[in-house]
């Protein structure tokens, strides 16, 4: 009986990579060709230019997404868990003994922030392509384009704290239904121009760059845009597992999105006054308004999938110490991957409304796409090295071998989208740029800080000792105190004994380990080590994906001798003030923004749910 639920697990994992996985590459037949015959690229609606564009986009889905991604990066998996995040950590932890530590972190970095904004691009260029479908249909409704697509995206952020868990079993039906008509359009039009599949031979592409030379450069900025969505492959790949991932690539997106092509080049071919929207135009008149309807779907949840993966990567950034604590809401009490980030939600939708605003068009805002996804493949592959080489202890030659073709691809893909950098190009840079600077700022700030409580920090056991030689008056209860990794004695209780001169009858120092690890399981979450004089140290583990959550860590020491009634406990933490000086480390506009972002933290007892009537904070200043 066990094979039948096996396949049905499958099955269902499958429909549910296809909406959320395969929403953002799956929306891009509605622009991608559109955008290569646009007037600018110079490239004539000839028969072999048709031919070796549709080959082109065919051999770079198998080449990029079948061979790259589907067969060699989903490989590179952190404990089962994808995402630039995830590989980067997965990096870092295998170059931890070479020198290669920083960079490597540093082009994490510029990925997570290359993604946030990639993750403004694809919901303003997808809704927006999906309602331009009404100019198609009459150029009277050309004026309300840009409203009804600011009206579609408020809308969709305005639900993000809802939660998707209510709505998200719908994804993958109406993904499923979209691939479902791709392919029927596709098959109408190769059915009465045939011709088109000779495209599948990949000579067709290369005579094309070699006979349109430097146009073809430029319009192959533009054949990125139907391999954009690639990274989402490995981004959710811990969602639904290798298997249904790759199954759903293989069995329905890849042959959709092929016949999609294929069909509008089979209706170019006979009809190359399409070319103004050929995705729009392949059925006639008739099928717009409910072909609008559609795509409006596919691309809010292609949107949804990239609104929730910038919460995702935001939460696995704070865990690993790149940015801030902010505030995450748990919209699902099953899903422990189902968050919502406030703060983000706002800033990303600030963003794309401008995005459309200022780019009034997905035509315009194509050339700000393709620069943001090929930069994240590039960076993704750079990455991937690091783990052949240093984590699978592949010799330099397989390793170089395995991603220099992919590299070259890539570099070649982004050097022709960088074209546009004045054009809409540095919009996404810009994002990643700001990201980047915030997330160094942060980490650079904390290690200032940390040394400095390092330079004064008391070390702890020598601490005990000269106190209990005359103890100080011990109080009922136990008195918990936060203590940093690799630090003395907090400086909470150095002022709690300041002050109040008394001590708990039980001592608890609390040290967070962030790991780099998706997620620590529960029988390794806590481990409590014995100092003398009814005090101890609890040590509490977590990965980047796990829900920080104090009193749940503290219920498992009782598997380690250890009870907490929470009611006769109080929790010590030391709110730190950061303070610029002029012989800092950083520059001082530097020290300047990490002063704002350590003052606008989440507060360290709401991050880690302890109970606020339990909480006591004692003020420290730094200085840096």
């Amino acid at each position: 009986m066990s094979l039948p639920q096996q396949k049905t697990s499958i099955a269902t994992l499958t429909i549910g990579a296809i909406g959320v996985v395969y929403g953002d590459i799956g929306t891009s037949p509605l622009y991608a060709m559109k955008e290569v015959f646009a007037p600018s690229h110079g490239i004539a609606l000839t028969q072999a230019n048709i031919l070796g564009v549709v080959s082109l986009i065919f051999w770079a889905l198998v080449l990029v997404i079948s061979l790259k991604y589907v067969s060699l990066v989903l490989r590179a998996d952190n404990r089962g868990e994808g995402g630039i995040m995830a590989l980067t950590a997965l990096a870092m932890t295998s170059v931890a003994k070479t020198g290669w530590h920083f960079p490597v972190m540093l082009l994490g970095m510029v990925g997570a922030g290359l993604f946030f904004g990639d993750g403004v691009i694809t919901p303003a260029i997808s809704v927006l392509s999906a309602i331009e479908g009404l100019e198609v249909a009459t150029p009277a409704l050309k004026p309300y384009v840009v409203p009804t697509t600011l009206a579609v995206l408020v809308a969709l952020y305005m639900v993000q704290s809802k939660g998707t868990s209510g709505i998200g079993k719908f994804f993958g039906p109406v993904v499923l239904v979209w691939f479902s008509t791709l392919s029927i359009m596709g098959l109408i039009n190769i059915w009465e121009n045939p011709v088109i599949l000779n495209a599948m031979n990949p000579v067709y592409a290369l005579d094309f760059m070699l006979h349109n030379g430097w146009f073809a450069f430029v319009a192959l900025g533009a054949v990125v845009l139907a391999i954009t969505g690639a990274e989402a492959l490995y981004a959710d790949m811990g969602h639904f597992g290798k298997r249904p991932v790759r199954f759903a690539w293989f069995t329905v997106a890849f042959p959709a999105l092929s016949l999609s092509y294929f069909g509008q080049g089979a209706l170019l071919l006979a009809n190359p006054a399409a070319v103004s929207n050929p995705f729009f135009n392949q059925l006639g008149a008739w099928s717009i308004y409910p072909l609008v309807v559609l795509s409006t779907a596919a691309t809010v949840i292609a949107s949804q999938a990239t609104i929730s993966g910038a919460f995702s990567v935001t939460h696995q950034a704070i865990s690993l110490g790149f940015l801030p604590r902010m505030r995450v809401i748990y919209t699902s009490d099953r899903e422990m991957g189902q968050i919502y980030i406030p703060l983000v939600n706002w800033i990303q939708l600030s963003a794309v409304v401008l995005a459309v605003v200022w780019f009034g068009s997905s035509s315009n805002l194509a050339s700000a796409y393709g620069i943001a996804a090929t930069a994240t493949m590039l960076t993704t592959t750079i990455l991937t090295f690091f783990v052949i080489r240093f984590k699978w202890h592949y010799n330099l030659a397989i390793a170089f071998g395995a991603t220099a073709f992919f590299l070259l691809i890539d570099i070649m893909l982004f050097s022709s989208t960088s074209l546009k950098l004045l054009h809409g190009g540095w919009f996404p840079l810009a994002i990643s740029a700001l990201m980047v600077t915030v997330m160094l700022t942060w980490r650079d700030g904390r290690e200032l800080v940390f040394g400095n409580l390092k330079k004064h920090a008391i070390p702890l056991q020598d601490f005990l000792q000269s106190l209990f030689i005359s103890p100080p008056v011990r109080v009922e209860g136990t008195g918990l105190f936060f203590r940093a990794e690799g630090d003395g004695v907090p400086h909470a209780m150095l002022h709690n004994l300041l002050h109040n001169k008394t001590l708990h009858e039980r001592i608890v120092f609390l040290t967070v380990f962030n790991g780099d690890i998706p997620s620590v399981p529960p029988s390794q979450r806590v481990k409590v080590l014995a100092l003398g004089h009814e005090c101890y140290q609890v040590n509490v583990y977590y990965g980047f994906k796990d829900e920080r959550d104090i009193p749940q860590a503290l219920e498992l020491c009782r598997d380690q001798g250890m009870e907490f009634n929470m009611m006769e406990t109080s929790f010590f933490i030391a709110r730190q003030t950061v303070i610029s000086t002029t012989h800092g480390g950083m520059a001082p506009w530097r020290e300047n923004l990490f002063a704002t972002m350590s003052r606008n933290a989440r507060d360290a007892a709401d991050y880690y749910k302890v109970p606020t009537n339990r909480v006591i904070e004692l003020g420290t200043q730094i200085e840096i």
